[in-house]
């Protein structure tokens, strides 16, 4: 009898350990599972590369297997003589150039994470600093892209010299981020211009009518919409449209003309685009020039930092993004 107790002592107590071992499993999964949620929904950080020691990185790699060992070894000894210059030298003496990389696409999504870029930048910047952004943006949302060029505005505001770089393309909102700079640089076959202004979408009045579906639009206020996708469309509504597109274009304009004065905007502001030496010849542009070119220059006697901001993206935004960047690439592919 006793022995039947104590075996049964026994195996509650082995079963109470085990439910209470895999009680305390559950209870730190979910404790690390919220913690980790929590700390996601607030994680953001700036990355900063330093661009200098990159290069120099890659280029003494490429002269370890080009150059004896006795040659390798006096080149690295002379190279960390000149950084320990260099910090004697003090970090108030160092002039910066700041990178920015902004790749736009019809929203100009990365509006906000620009926006966080050039307040730390303001806040960071000294005498003798200087921005680059590297811009690839064909346009958008007019909205969207005024508040990008509105951001880099900030930075020629300051007084901090400001250069665009467009390797590919700078066209309609990307244009009116690039003419804020004090200098415009492109690659040779880079595409410049289009400043202008279009408005297009599908009209299912007809095929709706067709399969005898009605459809109903009630506004207040006289030109709340003025075109439709599923309504029947008037003449009015039309000229209605075509106003509110040439006054958008005129503000455009207006814009191009305050930052590059010396545009004949008649001449350039006719939605046509350009490539890189005709970009030039026509004032769109200051200088034919790469980005790689402009930051190997600026090498010589700057610190070259490039500034990346990255927010936290719950998987479904990360994945909706994807979908409407891709979506984005096909419509401007299409309208190019």
């Amino acid at each position: 009898m006793m022995t039947l107790l104590l075996e049964f002592l026994f195996d509650y107590g082995l079963f109470l350990a085990k439910t209470l071992t895999v009680l305390a499993g559950v209870g730190l999964v979910v404790v690390l599972v919220f913690r980790s949620r929590q700390s996601s929904e607030h994680r953001e950080h700036l990355e900063i590369t330093d661009l200098k020691d990159r290069f120099r990185t890659l280029t003494f790699a490429i002269k370890e297997f080009s150059v004896s060992k006795k040659d390798y070894k006096a080149l690295v000894k002379a190279e960390r003589k000149r950084e320990k210059e260099r910090e004697k030298a003090g970090e108030s003496d160092r002039k910066r150039l700041f990178v920015i990389e902004f790749n736009g696409d019809i929203r100009a999504s990365e509006v906000g994470a620009l926006r966080v870029l050039v307040t730390a930048l303001l806040m960071e910047a000294h005498d003798g600093d200087q921005v680059l952004v590297r811009l690839d943006n064909a346009g958008g949302m007019v909205s969207e892209h005024g508040l990008a060029a509105s951001q880099l505005a900030r930075i020629r505001k300051q007084g901090i010299p400001l250069t665009v770089a467009v390797d590919k393309v700078a066209a309609s909102g990307g244009y009116l981020m690039a003419c804020v700079a004090n200098k415009i640089i492109a690659a040779p076959f880079a595409v410049v211009g289009s400043i202008g202004v279009l408005a297009e979408l599908p009209n299912f009045h007809r095929l709706l009518d067709r399969y005898g579906v009605d459809f109903e639009l009630h506004t207040a206020g006289e030109y709340k919409r003025t075109l439709t996708l599923f309504g029947e469309n008037t003449d009015e509504g039309r000229e209605k449209l075509r106003e509110q597109l040439e006054e958008t274009h005129r503000l455009f304009k207006s814009f191009v003309a305050e930052n590059r004065p010396d545009l004949d905007l008649e001449r350039v502001a006719t939605g046509e685009y350009w490539h890189g030496q005709r970009a030039v010849e026509l004032g769109l542009v200051d200088e034919i020039q790469t980005s790689d070119d402009f930051l190997l220059s600026a090498s010589r006697d700057m610190e070259l930092l490039k500034l990346k901001y990255r927010a936290h993206k719950k998987p479904i935004e990360r994945l909706l993004s994807s979908v409407r960047a891709a979506i984005d690439q096909v419509l401007v592919t299409w309208r190019r």
